[in-house]
């Protein structure tokens, strides 16, 4: 395998499963403070991807940018070009519920969206984008264990950041939408079609209800509880 025009890894250097954070600079924190034998194996437009172990078992993780399109394209290469049979997205979210608050943890059963991601698909009908039962389930199981409160069901992938309507979002949680971020239903989509698994799990940064928010310092430098709901399905699962 040779380097695709996003990922500059070869063969073999890529875990089956990765971590997918947002934010190149947590793929680096998560790197540094959880894994061993850590080897960088992407730079690329600062993309940074790493890979170690975790409890012995091989993991990487790699930063997948902000939006649809940019999730799209680093999780289609991962699967296509690599081999990446299990992709769980570590991110921020904001809460379109009153309580859920800073800091709860939200797991995406599934992912509505106002992209036209899946216009390629040439679906009859309107698709719903969902996650890994298997993955879920055991997301859930471990939170349980460590006594981490979760909140699992839908979640919006938007593709607007700064909405030209700022209360369209009510719309959504009248729907029992719990947060928003912008890269679930494209990671889920492309899971789906190549026939892997994918799981979305999210750490409240800011609330639309509350209008609280976390720094970005904050949203690179902790948000630990998901990270390591996520690295226990890798002891699980690799």
């Amino acid at each position: 395998m040779q380097p695709t025009p996003h990922i500059g890894a070869t063969n073999g250097v890529i875990a089956k499963t990765v971590l997918l954070p947002g934010d190149p600079l947590r793929a680096k924190y998560i790197a540094e403070r959880y894994l061993t034998g850590v080897m960088q194996f992407n730079a690329v437009r600062n993309m940074l991807g790493y890979t170690g172990t975790y409890l012995g078992k091989p993991v990487s993780v790699m930063g997948s940018g902000m939006g649809v399109p940019s999730i799209g394209i680093y999780s289609y290469e991962l699967i296509h070009f690599y081999g990446v049979k299990r992709l769980i997205r570590v991110g921020s979210c904001g809460s379109f519920q009153a309580d859920i608050k800073l800091r709860d943890i939200v797991i995406g059963l599934s992912a509505s969206t106002n992209s036209n991601y899946a216009r390629q698909y040439k679906l009859p009908g309107t698709y719903a984008p969902s996650a890994a039962w298997s993955l879920l389930r055991q997301a859930v199981e471990v939170a349980e264990q460590k006594g981490i409160k979760v909140r699992v069901g839908n979640i919006l992938s938007s593709d607007i950041f700064y909405d030209d309507d700022k209360d369209a979002w009510k719309q959504w949680a009248k729907m029992g939408v719990l947060a928003v971020e912008m890269e679930a239903a494209a990671l889920y989509m492309n899971a789906a079609r190549a026939g892997v698994e994918a799981l979305c799990i999210l750490t409240v940064s800011d609330s639309l209800v509350t209008h609280q928010a976390t720094t970005a310092e904050e949203r690179q430098n902790s948000f630990n509880q998901m990270v390591e709901i996520a690295l226990e399905l890798v002891s699980d699962c690799e």
